[in-house]
């Protein structure tokens, strides 16, 4: 269901069927349960930090997002535009600094979440509520579709990028070392901080906080926000998701174009979108190529649309989700 009290109070039953049906992955439900120690031992770390440490921590949010944004999304998973060789090793140290699977993986599954999305075959199926696609589904074992989903797709153009393959070579040891200790490193080096404030709130708790911007994106802006270009695509325009995973809040556009490098209509004068405007100082200084856009496609879907207002055809509306169809027969 969607966030709301009755989710957070059905979340021991839930756990209570999946520990009973033999669903939960162990190892990454361990590993993202450390991952919130880690980020509380920082907060209370954090009156220990210099403020050159709380600044550098700061940075590390974009740094460390535009290797999601940039990265394994807009350049990995889609193929939206090309990069030159030091690009793609600049943004796969980016990526490694944010941790979240190594670059093979996640833009493996990302594929699958397009090509299936809001099915069984989707990852993170936001059908099964806000929890789930937000963290849920990576405590619990991926369905058995999800499984074959990723089977039948090509992903020999990662096959073929040795920065791909390098990071999936060392991962996780790699992504570890980048998100927690050369954080701290850096911290120790430069401005003389200690390493343990360092390691917890420059690592453990920008790694936590960074994360959940992510996680937004698979839960908030599949469920809240407005539906402009695709009226029965539940991913919408969420600003507030754009503004926390540094520009990828603008989904409904993304779902109906994901082959757009701005995943947005608009630039960063219209739409809170840093990623697509260092994508394009990249290209103004040739070190990426090949933008493309889907612009020219929403001009002849937006102009058919018109036609239809003006012949009186209705938009067409999006099926109701579960909480949402139960919800309606209980007020019948």
């Amino acid at each position: 269901m969607d966030l709301s009290i009755k989710m957070f109070s059905d979340i021991p039953s839930v756990v209570r069927h999946h520990w009973n049906a033999g669903n939960i992955n162990w190892p990454m439900g361990i590993y993202i349960t450390l991952v919130h120690v880690v980020g509380l031992v920082g907060v209370a770390k954090l009156v220990e930090c210099s403020k050159e440490t709380l600044m550098w921590a700061f940075l590390l949010w974009p740094i460390s997002g535009f290797g999601i944004t940039v990265g394994v999304h807009r350049l990995w998973s889609h193929r939206s535009y090309s990069a030159s060789f030091p690009v793609r090793f600049f943004l796969m140290l980016c990526n490694s600094i944010a941790n979240q699977g190594s670059i093979y993986h996640w833009a493996r599954d990302h594929r699958v979440h397009h090509k299936y999305s809001e099915t069984d075959a989707d990852p993170h199926n936001a059908m099964r509520g806000f929890f789930f696609a937000h963290m849920g589904w990576l405590y619990l074992k991926k369905h058995p579709e999800v499984i074959r989903a990723g089977k039948e797709l090509d992903f020999s153009d990662l096959h073929e990028d040795p920065v791909v393959m390098f990071q999936k070579k060392l991962d996780p040891w790699f992504a570890l070392y980048m998100c927690f200790v050369f954080p701290a490193q850096i911290a120790v080096r430069f401005w003389g901080e200690s390493f343990w404030p360092a390691f917890f709130v420059a690592g453990g708790l920008r790694y936590m906080i960074v994360l959940h911007f992510t996680w937004f994106v698979n839960s908030a802006a599949h469920l809240y926000g407005d539906h402009p270009y695709d009226v029965v695509s539940y991913p919408s325009e969420n600003t507030y998701v754009s503004f926390f995973a540094v520009g990828e809040g603008w989904h409904n556009w993304h779902h109906k174009y994901p082959f757009d490098y701005a995943a947005s209509e608009f630039g960063i004068s219209s739409q809170f979108n840093p990623s697509k405007l260092f994508i394009d100082i990249l290209a103004t200084v040739g070190l990426v190529w090949g933008r493309k856009r889907g612009t020219a496609a929403w001009d002849m879907g937006r102009a058919r649309r018109e036609r239809d207002r003006e012949a009186g055809v209705p938009l067409p509306k999006p099926t109701p989700r579960p909480w949402e169809a139960i919800s309606a027969i209980k007020q019948e």
